[in-house]
């Protein structure tokens, strides 16, 4: 598959961008119409979390896809994918802590008591956190052959987000059994990439 052009790529980084700003567009604007049902809190920490999976899965699907693809091109958006989940998972958790926690610890204390998933959901979130500060060439730069090791935290921060999503399961199963396949698929590809290098 031809590469694409410095033009095609820029236009499409930019495409990319805003795409990855809807969500937060209709979150922002069903807020404001009061459009977020009967339980806004509820259907926000939904919404932020959802599309923070949802973009967490893309972002790890960039190699699978160059890999199976040719889509050579892909790479160059995986890092503005992994900065938008780390900004979604940031705002879920923003969500979590202002309308859930009211920023009360003795508040926080019994929340986590009583549903062990917000905990597993805050650790997933905390690996997360270097990897979106040394998503820069700076970094690359600095941490060398340490920065492949130290965004290999994607893979247990990405087990932890299903974990979260899992343990909160009343009803339906389909999304946590959707995202675990999604998931084992895309572990799996590197899987098999590690195997051929070693």
């Amino acid at each position: 598959m031809a590469a694409l052009t410095s033009k095609q790529i820029s236009i499409a980084k930019a495409l990319v961008f805003v795409l990855c700003l809807l969500p937060l567009a209709y979150i922002v604007y069903a807020a404001l119409t009061e459009n977020l049902g009967t339980d806004p809190v509820k259907s926000l920490i939904h919404l932020t979390g959802e599309w923070a999976i949802r973009l967490f899965l893309l972002t790890m699907a960039i190699s699978p896809m160059r890999a199976w693809l040719g889509l050579n091109s892909a790479l160059r958006f995986r890092r503005m994918l992994g900065l938008y989940t780390w900004f979604y998972a940031s705002l879920h958790l923003l969500v979590v802590v202002t309308y859930l926690f009211g920023w009360d610890w003795s508040i926080a204390k019994e929340e986590l008591a009583e549903r062990p998933y917000i905990f597993v959901g805050f650790a997933a979130w905390v690996l997360m956190v270097p990897l979106g500060l040394t998503s820069n060439n700076r970094a690359v730069r600095a941490l060398r052959k340490n920065w492949v090791r130290l965004h290999m935290l994607v893979y247990p921060a990405v087990i932890l987000a299903w974990v979260h999503i899992a343990l909160q399961i009343r009803s339906s199963y389909f999304d946590a059994a959707l995202y675990a396949v999604l998931i084992i698929c895309l572990l799996f590809q590197r899987f098999q990439k590690l195997q051929k290098r070693l």
